[in-house]
C-alpha cells in the first residue's frame, strides 16, 4: 500500500544527497562524510539490537565504505603529514572495530566506532572554512 511513496522518498533522498554533494565544498564534504559514518553506524546499532542482520550488514557495509573510500580516500598523505596519519590510522581503526562488530554482533565496537568519529565530527564543524584558507 505504501510502497510507492516510499520509493518516491527514497528518489527525493538520493537527489537531495546527490545535490548536496555537488554544491558541498570539501569542508562540507567531510562533514557530510562524518554524518554519514555516523549515521550507519546507529543504524546498524539499532539494527543489531532488532536482530536484523541484513539491515546490520548493509549499515555497516555502508558505514565502511564511507569510512575507507571517503574519508580515508581523501587523506593527501603527503601534503597531510602527521595530521593524515593520525586521521589514517584512526580510520583503519575504525574500520577493524566495524568488521569485528559485524562478525560478533558486538554493539560495544559500533559504539567504539561511534566514539571515535563523534568527537573528530564535532571537531571538524567548529572548523570555520574561511579560517582554512587563511
Amino acid at each position: 500500500m505504501f510502497a510507492p511513496h516510499r520509493s518516491q522518498a527514497m528518489a527525493y533522498s538520493n537527489v537531495h544527497v546527490e545535490t548536496g554533494v555537488q554544491n558541498a565544498d570539501p569542508h562540507q564534504l567531510v562533514a557530510m562524510l562524518l554524518d554519514g559514518a555516523l549515521t550507519a553506524i546507529a543504524a546498524a546499532h539499532a539494527a543489531m539490537e532488532r536482530g536484523e542482520i541484513t539491515a546490520k550488514g548493509r549499515a555497516i557495509a555502508r558505514a565502511a565504505s564511507i569510512v575507507e573510500e571517503g574519508l580515508r580516500g581523501m587523506l593527501d598523505m603527503q601534503a597531510g603529514g602527521d595530521v593524515a596519519k593520525t586521521l589514517h590510522d584512526l580510520y583503519t581503526c575504525v574500520l577493524v572495530r566495524l568488521t569485528q562488530a559485524h562478525a560478533t554482533n558486538d554493539r560495544a565496537l559500533l559504539r567504539q566506532c561511534s566514539e571515535l568519529l563523534s568527537p573528530l565530527r564535532d571537531s571538524w564543524n567548529a572548523i570555520k572554512p574561511e579560517r582554512i584558507a587563511a
